[in-house]
């Protein structure tokens, strides 16, 4: 079934960059009587399956919704062990991703991790700073509107910027996402139809796919019915079918 679906593919139009909000993982373990810690664990098999299916699609671009700035307010026990799990994640997976050809980014505000987690991070995004398959990339301690206020503080602290220079492209250099192209498609597993303060600016003509799958359950089967149904879309960018038409005869 997955190669039947993998078959119908264009790879002409592939999402360059896809971007995903893994909910449901609380839902999931409580589904099954098991503590949300458990769930959380499950959610990082499905990580590294994604992660692996979008690189043998040929995705270019994938981050993850891994950690938000507000997801600091759970209870101590769980963000110690996401953060624990993180930690591992990375030691383990940084010799793979190298082999893959993957390079690490991370966006958000890093410095609120925890030391360890944080050097543990640093060192993943060094040794893959060379791999050029595909850009994986974790936000982390990361909120949109959080994001718009450090990039306003940016440009603030230059001193040097006049109201008159600020438009759209401008303001993006300021954002964390500065080196990664615009998303278009985003993907949300367990049904919710919200964007969770994520990545605001960046969404503006983003196609969203919202699937009832929990995240611990997402595999390569979910992500390319995701990609599927993005690519029966039309892709206006503000414009009419007919102006989009003209354009493809021009």
């Amino acid at each position: 079934m997955k190669g039947k679906l993998q078959s119908l593919l264009d790879k002409e139009k592939l999402p360059r960059h896809i971007v995903i909000i893994m909910d449901g993982n609380g839902r999931w373990a409580n589904r099954k009587g098991l503590d949300r810690i458990s769930g959380h664990r499950e959610g990082m098999k499905a990580v590294r399956s994604v992660v692996k299916a979008a690189r043998e699609l040929g995705i270019k671009s994938v981050t993850l919704y891994a950690f938000s700035a507000q997801n600091w307010k759970r209870p101590k026990e769980e963000v110690n062990a996401l953060m624990e799990l993180l930690r591992q994640y990375l030691i383990k997976e940084g010799d793979k991703l190298v082999k893959e050809e993957i390079r690490l980014n991370a966006i958000g505000r890093l410095r609120e991790l925890p030391s360890d987690v944080y050097k543990v991070l640093i060192d993943t995004m060094e040794k893959t700073k060379h791999c050029k398959e595909m850009i994986l990339t974790l936000a982390l301690s990361y909120g949109g509107r959080e994001e718009i206020v450090d990039a306003v503080r940016k440009i603030l602290s230059r001193g040097d910027i006049s109201p008159e220079d600020i438009n759209e492209e401008s303001f993006s250099q300021f954002l964390y996402t500065v080196d990664l192209p615009e998303p278009d498609l985003l993907i949300r597993t367990s049904g919710e139809m919200r964007l969770s303060n994520f990545l605001l600016w960046q969404l503006a003509y983003t196609e969203i796919y919202v699937t009832k799958t929990l995240w611990p359950d997402f595999r390569k089967r979910h992500l390319i019915k995701a990609i599927l149904n993005y690519q029966n879309r039309e892709r206006r960018f503000g414009l009419t079918s007919d102006q989009i038409k003209k354009r493809h005869i021009q």
